[in-house]
């Protein structure tokens, strides 16, 4: 039978469907990812033009049909305005969408990674933070939600917590130095590091974005986070690549 239902959530994406309509794609803390149809949204004068934009979060009320949900009313309390004339603000905030996109599906609990993206997003509008960092403690925190991110508080051989390690993608995490030989691609990774890693894993995620780094520490999580996600994220994110030539 066909209702109405008000999910709270954030647009990921939007797309032209024919010739005043849009399909978008949804994160919602009580149904997970899903597709709306929003009739007449690209028309000049439709309520639903604003609303139904990426990054626009709040409130939607939807017609819950037999094969599709219909966008009937939107109640938007954050539109992260601030992202919208900024374009390398803009395209961090396109790549952690679709990141997001790509983790999430529907009727999945996706609490955590809605207020990941939310808290996010706040933290990327604020500049109180280095982008760069911003993407770094987004990147680990969503594999910590998902369940793939790597071991950072022991040995991953032999569980040893007390010894000098390196960080190895290929061996999901830390490996100590007695153990480093069977880490071909080990990254030597420094107490401070080592802390940040740590902290971002085990933190809430209302406090992940309280804290900032050195150049130092910031240049090994670049250089750990491209090789984790290049390792174990089995995807070609179109905002990234963008993002990455223009700041090359």
């Amino acid at each position: 039978m066909s209702q109405t239902v008000t999910v709270t959530g954030m647009i990921l994406s939007a797309a032209p469907i024919g010739e005043y309509d849009k399909r978008v794609v949804i994160l919602t803390k009580e149904k997970g990812k899903i597709s709306a149809f929003a009739k007449g949204a690209r028309r000049q004068n439709s309520p639903l033009m604003g609303v139904t934009s990426p990054f626009s979060f709040g409130e939607f009320t939807l017609y819950e049909g037999r094969t599709s949900y219909n966008i009937m009313t939107a109640n938007i309390s954050n539109y992260f305005m601030e992202l919208s004339s900024d374009f390398e603000g803009a395209y961090y905030g396109f790549y952690f969408m679709e990141f997001a996109d790509y983790y999430t599906k529907e009727y999945n609990d996706e609490t955590q990674m809605l207020k990941l993206l939310y808290q996010t997003l706040r933290a990327l509008s604020s500049g109180k933070i280095k982008r760069e960092l911003v993407r770094y403690i987004f990147e680990l925190k969503a594999l910590v939600i998902n369940g793939e991110y790597p071991e950072v508080f022991r040995c991953g051989n032999c569980g040893a917590v007390d010894r000098g390690v390196v960080f190895s993608s290929k061996n999901h995490g830390l490996i100590c130095e007695e153990c480093k030989a069977i880490a071909a691609d080990g990254i030597g990774v420094d107490s401070s590091t080592l802390y940040t890693l740590q902290y971002i894993v085990s933190s809430t995620i209302e406090k992940l974005y309280t804290f900032t780094v050195s150049d130092e520490v910031l240049s090994k999580l670049r250089r750990i986070m491209k090789q984790y996600v290049g390792l174990y994220v089995d995807k070609r994110f179109k905002s990234l690549e963008i993002l990455e030539m223009c700041l090359d």
